[in-house]
């Protein structure tokens, strides 16, 4: 599986400060590549924000999945990220 991001999602994420996007990253990679990354995704049940999320200490990637591909929707840290 890869990902992109769609939207506000890739400018959410370089305002993060370099060690978290290195740390985002890095979890990113792991997820996708296990054999069903959705064991490691939270479904949501806003759907607003997208189908599904993963969590990164205290940092959330909103995310959906269509054929292949994670579609990064939103980046933030959990107190930002349902507002």
């Amino acid at each position: 599986m890869k990902y992109v991001f769609k939207g506000n999602s890739i400018k959410e994420f370089s305002k993060l400060p370099r060690e978290i996007q290195a740390h985002i990253k890095e979890k990113l990679e792991f997820y996708l590549s296990s054999s069903s990354p959705l064991d490691f995704a939270e479904h949501l049940t806003d759907f607003n924000l997208g189908e599904y999320r993963f969590r990164v200490g205290d940092y959330r990637i909103a995310f959906d999945v269509e054929n292949d591909t994670v579609k990064i929707l939103k980046v933030g840290h959990r107190k930002d990220m349902y507002k």
